[in-house]
């Protein structure tokens, strides 16, 4: 019997610097009613979808850098999506910048992204983990400064029980290690969303930028097939402040198979029905992690070539 879940991947075009949460979130409504119209269960917005991508400029002032962070969610400006969100009936993701404090009034800042249920309710949060670019500023025109701006993340990558399946989450430069996916992928997640900001243009190698596209959809597509699991991965994209972002926004299938792609970029909605069942099949076959990793393969690898086997349990 199949087990269908219908998810929107909620491109954006460019964001203004000087574009506020108001007007954010006026376009994230619009697109949420447009999924709802197709009859979605939930839609899924990008990395840092409230504010430009402000990791580009160097920023001294610490209020300056702190008003890029969301310091509650929902909060005054956001709290239209929760409720919108109730009122259509529909599930969203939600990538942004979170402010957070410890006890003693320690302060974090993390690169976050939220499940949000059919109800208006939160029922996952996670941190990135693969903070890329650098903490010192380059002589360029554009910067990557996540590592100035964001910590590692401190909740790992679990997985949770949410639209009748099992869903995990990972942002951006996470999608492109093979450790994000297994940590989802032993869990036995079945849907991962994932926003990203990717700039090119920055300063890299052309043929590295080149491939950039490439590279994107080449991560979620190894990702999804040799973990058995769907992808929603949603890009913040066009030309925002001068400077580049990927797009080709797209939900890829446990086949590795990509099943709708986003042809612009600028704000769009692609739709896709998803069977669960499909990663099912390769969880029970091809991808058996209990049946094809038994001890006794790992012990045939260090007698032929001396490796250290990963530790059991």
């Amino acid at each position: 019997m199949a087990r269908m879940i219908k998810v929107a991947a909620a491109q954006m075009g460019p964001t203004a610097r000087d574009e506020t949460r108001q007007e954010v979130v006026a376009r994230l409504l619009e697109l949420m009613r447009e999924a709802a119209g197709w009859g979605v269960d939930v839609v899924v917005y990008p990395e840092l979808a409230l504010t430009t991508f402000f990791p580009r400029w160097a920023i001294e002032d610490e209020d300056e850098i702190d008003s890029w962070y969301e310091r509650e969610m929902p909060n005054a400006a956001t709290q239209p999506l929760f409720e919108e969100a109730d009122k259509l009936g529909i599930g969203f993701h939600l990538g942004y910048a979170e402010l957070a404090f410890d006890a003693d009034g320690t302060k974090h800042r993390y690169n976050t992204a939220i499940i949000v249920d059919k109800t208006g309710a939160i029922t996952g949060k996670f941190r990135k983990i693969h903070i890329p670019g650098h903490a010192e500023v380059l002589d360029r025109p554009g910067q990557h400064l996540e590592k100035r701006y964001f910590e590692v993340g401190d909740l790992g990558f679990p997985v949770f029980r949410a639209f009748d399946s099992l869903v995990g989450m990972c942002i951006c430069n996470d999608r492109r290690w093979p450790e994000t996916w297994r940590v989802m992928g032993l869990q036995g997640v079945e849907m991962v969303f994932c926003g990203y900001n990717t700039p090119v243009g920055l300063g890299d190698p052309y043929d590295l930028d080149a491939l950039t596209p490439f590279h994107n959809h080449l991560s979620f597509q190894a990702g999804c097939y040799q973990n058995a699991t769907w992808a929603v991965g949603v890009a913040k994209c066009g030309t925002e402040e001068g400077f580049n972002m990927i797009g080709q926004s797209c939900i890829v299938a446990p086949s590795g198979e990509i099943v709708a792609q986003c042809s612009s970029i600028e704000d769009e909605v692609v739709v896709h029905q998803c069977d669960l069942n499909a990663a099912a099949e390769y969880k029970r076959d091809i991808f058996n992690f209990a049946y094809h990793r038994q001890p006794q393969h790992y012990r045939l690898i260090v007698e032929r070539t001396g490796a250290e086997p990963p530790a059991e349990g």
